[in-house]
C-alpha cells in the first residue's frame, strides 16, 4: 500500500507543524504546569480550520480526508498532547457525530460554529459505573410531551468544564438495555445542567476533564441526535473514529520523545564520548524509531479505512483498534525509554520528556482501554 502523501496532505502537515512550533510548543509546559486550557490557541485552531478538518465545506469545514486529519493531530500532539486531545474530540466525536447522524437543521445550526471554534463540544458517555461497559448507563432521559427530562451525571468528560455543547448519552428506555440508549444535544446554559468536579490529572493537564451533572434538565425532542434507542450504536461508531485520532495523538507524543532523546544522546557525554556511541543507547533508539514507524503506518491505514467506510458503509473497527492499541502502547514504551536515555534529567520537569511520559499513559486508557481494543480485534478476527 502506497502511503506517499499527496500535495494537499503535505500542505496540511506543514501548516500544522508550523502552527505547533510557533504557537503551541512555546506555551505547552506552562499550560501543563498550571493545568490551564490554551483557549487562545483553540481559537486560532478554529480560524485555521483545524477544528473542522473533515467536515464538509457546506457546513463550514475543510472537507479533507482522514489522512490529512491524523497528520494534523500528530503534529499538534508533538508540541502539546492536551491541545491535540481537545482538537481530536472536537473533530472526530463532536463534529463527526453531528455530521453523520444529525438532521439537516442540527448540522446547519451547530457545525459552522463548531468548526470555527465559536462553540466547543464534548462527548459525554462515561459514568462512574459505566466506563468500558458503556451500555451500563444510569443517566436517564424520560420523554415528557415534546421534551426529554434528564437526570444523572457523567465523569471524565474531555472539554466538559467549558463545552458549549454536549453530545449526551442517556437511557430513554431501561427495559431495552443497550438498545434503550439515545443521544441528545444539550447546550450550555440549559436549566438543570451544570458542571461538577474538575479532575486533577497526571497527564494532559492542559485539557479540561470534568464531571457533568443533570437535574431535571429539559431538552426538546428536536435535540435528539438520530432516532430513539440508537445512542449506543452512535457511540460505538464515533469511537472508531475517535480511536484513529488517539492513535495519531500517541504517534505525535512518541515522536516528540524520540526526537528529544535522539538529540540528547548526541550531546550528552559520559566516559569521554557521547552516549549515542554506546550500543545500549543505539539499540533503544533503533527500537523507538521502528515502533514509531509501525504505529504511524497502522494509523494511516486506519485513516484510509475510515474514508473507505464512509463510501462503502463497511466497519473499520479492527483497523481503528489495531492502530489505537499499538500506537498507544508504543507511546508509553517510547516515552519511558526517552526518560531512561535522559537519566536523572529526564525525571525533571524542565525537560519535555517528563511531560511526554505523563501524557502518553492516557492514550492506553481513553476511547477504550488496551484491553478493550484487544477484545474488538479478537471479535473481528474470530468472526
Amino acid at each position: 500500500m502506497d502511503f506517499k502523501l499527496n500535495e494537499e496532505q503535505e500542505m496540511i502537515r506543514k501548516m500544522a507543524s508550523d502552527f505547533a512550533t510557533k504557537e503551541v510548543a512555546p506555551v505547552a509546559a506552562e499550560m501543563d504546569e498550571k493545568g490551564e486550557v490554551p483557549f487562545a490557541n483553540i481559537k486560532k485552531m478554529g480560524e485555521l480550520g483545524f477544528l473542522g478538518l473533515v467536515v464538509s465545506e457546506e457546513y463550514g469545514g475543510c472537507g479533507l480526508d482522514s489522512v490529512s486529519y491524523v497528520l494534523a493531530i500528530e503534529e499538534i500532539s508533538k508540541a502539546c498532547a492536551s491541545t491535540g486531545c481537545i482538537m481530536a474530540v472536537q473533530n472526530s466525536l463532536v463534529c463527526g457525530g453531528i455530521e453523520k447522524f444529525g438532521t439537516e437543521e442540527q448540522k446547519r445550526k451547530y457545525l459552522p460554529k463548531l468548526t470555527k471554534g465559536d462553540m466547543i463540544g464534548c462527548f459525554a458517555l462515561t459514568e462512574p459505573s459505566a466506563g468500558c461497559d458503556a451500555a451500563a448507563q444510569k443517566t436517564t432521559a424520560i420523554l415528557e410531551g415534546d421534551h426529554y427530562v434528564i437526570n444523572g451525571s457523567k465523569h471524565f468528560i474531555t472539554n466538559g468544564g467549558f463545552a458549549d455543547l454536549v453530545l449526551l448519552f442517556a437511557m430513554t428506555n431501561k427495559s431495552k438495555g443497550a438498545r434503550g440508549i439515545s443521544t441528545l444535544l444539550v447546550e450550555k446554559g440549559t436549566p438543570g445542567f451544570s458542571t461538577g468536579k474538575k479532575e486533577d490529572k497526571m497527564g494532559i493537564r492542559a485539557s479540561d476533564t470534568s464531571e457533568l451533572i443533570f437535574q431535571d434538565c429539559r431538552v426538546p425532542i428536536a435535540n435528539r441526535l438520530g432516532s430513539e434507542g440508537r445512542g449506543f450504536r452512535i457511540a460505538m461508531t464515533m469511537l472508531d473514529g475517535g480511536r484513529v485520532g488517539v492513535a495519531a495523538q500517541a504517534v505525535g507524543i512518541a515522536t516528540a520523545a524520540y526526537e528529544a532523546a535522539l538529540e540528547y544522546a548526541k550531546v550528552r557525554e559520559q566516559f569521554g564520548q557521547p552516549i549515542a556511541k554506546f550500543q545500549a543507547i543505539q539499540w533503544m533508539l533503533a527500537d523507538m524509531a521502528t515502533r514509531i514507524d509501525a504505529a504511524r503506518l497502522l494509523t494511516y491505514r486506519a485513516a484510509r479505512a475510515k474514508d473507505e467506510a464512509a463510501v462503502t458503509g463497511a466497519r473499520y473497527s479492527k483497523e481503528a483498534a489495531m492502530a489505537k492499541l499499538y500506537a498507544s502502547e508504543t507511546a508509553v514504551w517510547v516515552t519511558n525509554k526517552a526518560v531512561q536515555i535522559h537519566g536523572g534529567y529526564g525525571y525533571m520537569k524542565e525537560y519535555a520528556v517528563e511531560r511526554h511520559f505523563r501524557d502518553a499513559k492516557i492514550t492506553e486508557i481513553y476511547e477504550g482501554t488496551s484491553e478493550i481494543q484487544r477484545l474488538v480485534i479478537a471479535a473481528s478476527i474470530l468472526r
